[in-house]
């Protein structure tokens, strides 16, 4: 089975295409906004935000329930955006970073410390939190294990 751009995509191109000048503008917004985004959440942090067992799971009244599908909702529609992007113009790794960041998921918290194990990924972010006067966050410690 051969794939043929031209033939296979060319249809999907077609329709995409009066949406090229928004999907570009978003990318753009959705850039910006990742760039003040991820200051503003680590600096935010507690420093052993990565060292407790796993989240605390708490009663959720009805208006946290809301905000728990809204803030989903919106992970989705930045998931959908981002797989777009890839083939499109914009940031789509970025923006299905972000989606990820937003959404709730199982594993998520297992996935966070994953990538901050990183030794790169947690200078970046240390560096961030000294150019606000924050003391640095502490590597996470492997639970799994201990």
């Amino acid at each position: 089975m051969e794939l043929n751009f031209q033939r296979d995509w060319q249809p999907l191109l077609e329709q995409l295409q009066p949406l090229l000048p928004i999907l570009t503008v978003s990318g753009v917004i959705m850039a910006l906004a990742s760039m003040m985004a991820i200051p503003w959440l680590l600096v935010r942090m507690p420093t052993d935000y990565f060292n407790t067992p796993s989240r605390p799971l708490h009663y959720r009244g009805p208006l946290a329930w809301c905000i728990w599908v809204v803030r989903n909702a919106l992970a989705l529609v930045l998931l959908a955006a981002g797989v777009l992007m890839l083939i499109l113009p914009g940031q789509g790794i970025l923006t299905i970073l972000m989606a990820l960041m937003v959404s709730t998921f199982p594993g998520k918290y297992r996935m966070e410390r994953a990538i901050m194990r990183r030794p790169r990924v947690l200078r970046a972010a240390n560096w961030i939190r000294r150019r606000y006067h924050k003391p640095g966050l502490n590597p996470p410690r492997d639970t799994e294990r201990s």
